[in-house]
């Protein structure tokens, strides 16, 4: 059985993105995400997909799910929901489920770790949100806090959890 992993950045009344974009830059996020994704497949929607700068992301088998059967982008491994791209997943290790909210949505039930960046700030125009957790079904097993810098205008965790049997 492949070990599905949910990462996302997420602040305030579950808020994950607003106008197809992420809420904000924080550069330690970016470099938390490549580090742990690198080497392992990432699953992840066509809208997703497609607000990538530039194209599918190095060094990761990269898998969007769409209903779009004609769709067929350079680069990418195509799955029309989130169990064949699990299915599809190749590369050794945790299969990553990087968003957007539905696919977030559709994989929850089969994740068995989510690493989150718990943004400390309210994004009042975010538009896309992060499926509620039941906490009765998580555990914390890792916590690493980061104050807001030079480089990062709002403090931020990162949370490992993982599911409780």
């Amino acid at each position: 059985m492949k070990e599905i992993s949910i990462i996302v950045a997420v602040a305030a009344h579950g808020a994950i993105g607003r106008q197809g974009g992420l809420l904000c830059h924080l550069p330690a996020d970016l470099r938390h995400f490549k580090s742990l994704t690198t080497g392992h497949s990432v699953v992840m929607g066509r809208r997703t997909f497609e607000s990538l700068p530039n194209g599918p992301l190095p060094g990761r088998q990269n898998i969007v799910v769409t209903h779009n059967r004609h769709y067929h982008p350079q680069g990418v491994t195509v799955a029309h929901d989130v169990q064949q791209a699990i299915e599809l997943a190749t590369m050794p290790g945790e299969v990553f489920i990087i968003g957007g909210a539905q696919i977030y949505q559709a994989a929850l039930p089969l994740a068995h770790t989510l690493h989150l960046t718990e943004i400390h700030a309210d994004f009042a125009d975010a538009d896309t949100f992060f499926p509620p957790l039941k906490c009765d079904e998580w555990t914390e097993v890792e916590r690493e806090s980061h104050p807001a810098d030079e480089r990062h205008a709002y403090p931020f965790d990162f949370i490992t959890l993982k599911r409780l049997s």
